[in-house]
């Protein structure tokens, strides 16, 4: 298992204090703070320590302060319902006696039902299309006067392996319409636990969705001029996915406004089945 992979599912399993209460660490991955990924991952990963027999279906997350990636966080869960099919959690991480994250999840039990989705945009396979990391060694060439700290963070190794479909160098930005799409899967086989798989899927949702909402814009926000931040984020898991193989992040922003804009995406995996849906608002101040 790649190793950046195996220390991903060390921060997911999550140490238990008490009853509702659970402790995790953070990793730095070049930003000013916790990866706001690491933190839905993880909130997902206490809320689903609290419920038997159950998936996650839906997510709805408001991230309200920076993350200190020198400090644990707690998770503490509610438990607000405990029905025949649904059940609901909502979770709090706590940093410096305060909240940085708010979370309330819903878990269904399995049942089935009339089933409908929107077809797969036609895209070339991941095997037609080069790695990220790849992609982002031979840019970097071009801009040796980028800080060293910058310039560690766009090649740092991470848990995920992506391959866009329509790569866009965010070192020299140009305007785009505000679309993409990307694969992505885990680095490495992850163990046949169904709940895991979401739980990283979720961890990784919060790659790349921010930027979709930049497009139209060209900021050079990668230079640290200006501010981005997560605001919120929504998720709904459709149906069953396994994520250690490829799936494709099908991305649009329909709006920008008042400093914020709005990602959605759409998660299909490689036969065309749609596992997952997202939805974020983000700060993109200049």
């Amino acid at each position: 298992m790649n190793r950046t992979l195996q220390d991903l599912l060390e921060l997911l399993n999550l140490e238990a204090l008490e009853d509702n209460m659970f402790r995790g660490q953070s990793r730095d991955l070049g930003g000013k703070s916790v990866f706001g990924g690491q933190v839905i991952g993880q909130a997902l990963v206490a809320a689903s320590r609290t419920v038997d027999d159950a998936l996650p279906h839906s997510l709805h997350a408001y991230f309200l302060r920076p993350g200190d990636m020198a400090l644990p966080i707690v998770y503490n869960v509610h438990r607000i319902r405990d029905g025949r099919s649904f059940t609901a959690r909502s979770v709090h991480a706590i940093q410096h006696g305060q909240p940085i994250l708010s979370m309330i999840a819903s878990f269904q039990k399995s049942e089935d039902g009339a089933e409908h989705q929107v077809e797969m945009p036609n895209v070339p396979p991941p095997e037609a299309l080069r790695p990220m990391q790849e992609l982002m060694a031979e840019w970097l060439q071009s801009r040796p006067d980028l800080p060293q700290r910058a310039q560690e963070q766009l090649l740092r190794t991470v848990a995920i392996e992506f391959r866009p479909v329509q790569p866009r160098n965010p070192l020299m930005p140009e305007k785009r319409e505000p679309r993409q799409s990307i694969w992505f899967r885990a680095a490495g086989h992850l163990p046949d636990v169904p709940i895991l798989h979401r739980c990283v899927l979720a961890y990784a949702t919060d790659f790349y969705l921010l930027s979709t909402a930049l497009l139209p814009h060209a900021l050079p926000f990668i230079e640290g001029k200006g501010a981005l931040a997560s605001i919120d984020h929504a998720i709904w898991f459709h149906r069953d996915l396994r994520f250690d193989d490829w799936l494709l992040y099908h991305m649009d922003s329909p709006s920008a406004s008042g400093a914020r804009g709005l990602s959605r995406g759409l998660i299909f995996d490689r036969s065309g089945r749609l596992v997952a849906s997202v939805a974020q608002e983000n700060l993109m101040r200049a």
